[in-house]
């Protein structure tokens, strides 16, 4: 199979800890049980996306920040996420929207969703995460949701890259880019829908074997574009947790 022909052999030995990057359940009020089983002790999330209405919304919700605040209390990093529209978005916007998400919900650190991954947009791109670090405390952890391979020089200016996002019938057949191999897995992040479960320990191999240590697969489907797959839980949770959290054979 192609993803059998990367170019890191060394990537499925490694000692890496694979875990959950939750691209963004439905709002607190619809999926309740979703958000609250994710602060149950031993789930291995390396984070969680908040989005509150495509982006902070207009004025602080009490329930995603009660949802936040849970997760933040047990040790969970939550992401704000922001739509770059492929780098259509002016920069003031995004900044903005930034400001927001830090005012009213402290996050983490951010998502840049649909971010574009050509090399011409690198330097605003680059500008971004530079102002994002700035007007945070501390350390905010920037993830950018390429969900494609993009040029490797967003690879130096991110924490994390999304290089798959999409359904599981192009992800079974896709290949990882050689460039990846300079990286360690917690580089890289794969979000897969429409995975079947009798497919999973396949998923998982996938993810190691192209060197992704981040990782979200469901059973949900986007329905031709009509619904988002990532808004609720996977139909297998306890299973893929069960898997996870006692690693995957080679």
């Amino acid at each position: 199979m192609p993803y059998l022909t990367s170019t890191t052999p060394s990537t499925a030995s490694t000692d890496v800890r694979t875990g959950f990057g939750v691209p963004g359940y439905a709002h607190p009020l619809v999926a309740s049980a979703e958000w609250a089983g994710l602060a149950r002790p031993g789930t291995p999330l390396h984070w969680v996306v908040l989005d509150v209405a495509d982006g902070p919304g207009d004025r602080p919700d009490p329930h995603c920040l009660e949802a936040a605040g849970r997760l933040r209390n047990a040790g969970i990093r939550v992401l704000g996420h922001i739509d770059t529209g492929y780098g259509t978005r002016g920069f003031g916007d995004v900044i903005s929207e930034a400001h927001r998400y830090l005012d009213w919900y402290l996050v983490d650190g951010f998502l840049l969703d649909r971010c574009p991954a050509e090399r011409d947009a690198l330097p605003e791109i680059r500008r971004t995460i530079t102002t994002l670090r700035a007007i945070s405390d501390g350390e905010p952890h920037v993830v950018l949701g390429h969900g494609t391979h993009p040029h490797p020089g967003y690879a130096e200016n991110a924490d994390q890259l999304v290089t798959f996002s999409g359904p599981w019938s192009d992800y079974r057949w896709s290949q990882v880019a050689e460039w990846t191999a300079s990286y360690p897995p917690e580089k890289f992040c794969h979000f897969v829908h429409g995975v079947p479960g009798g497919h999973l320990d396949e998923a998982l191999r996938i993810a190691r074997w192209q060197g992704a240590a981040t990782i979200w697969f469901t059973d949900r489907t986007d329905r031709s574009g009509r619904q988002d797959p990532w808004e609720a839980v996977p139909g297998y949770w306890d299973e893929i947790v069960s898997r996870i959290g006692t690693g995957v054979s080679e």
